[in-house]
């Protein structure tokens, strides 16, 4: 039972020096892109300043943590809405691309809606 206690804190130190060094990879390119690039979200084109600054973050283009050009190349600041909303974005662009390489399968062999349509054809809209 020691081993796995002594495991489980060593796992548990790995992780917090992890968390640790990310972030302070973070507050370096962070402080960096605030330095080179106005305080405005790059899509909706708001403004920040004092303490709504920390809703402004560094978004890397191509999604790589680790590519910190000095020059800032692959960073754009983008508030913490449009961050979000890009990382979706890209979420949603992974898996239709990877759906589109197997064909669909249909996920019941009955559909409870399919003669619904046919139904709804003689009403008034």
């Amino acid at each position: 039972m020691t081993d796995n206690k002594q495991a489980s804190a060593q796992r548990e130190q790995l992780v917090a020096q992890m968390r640790q060094e990310e972030q302070q990879r973070q507050t370096g390119y962070r402080e960096q892109a605030l330095k080179l690039f106005p305080h405005v979200c790059g899509r909706c084109t708001r403004e920040f300043e004092g303490k709504s600054l920390r809703e402004l973050t560094v978004h890397h283009k191509d999604h790589d943590h680790d590519n910190n050009p000095p020059n800032g190349s692959n960073w754009e600041l983008l508030c913490l809405y449009c961050h979000d909303h890009e990382h979706t974005r890209s979420v949603q662009t992974d898996r239709s691309d990877a759906g589109s390489e197997q064909p669909e399968k249909p996920s019941l062999s009955h559909s409870p809606f399919a003669a619904l349509a046919g139904k709804f054809k003689g009403t008034d809209g």
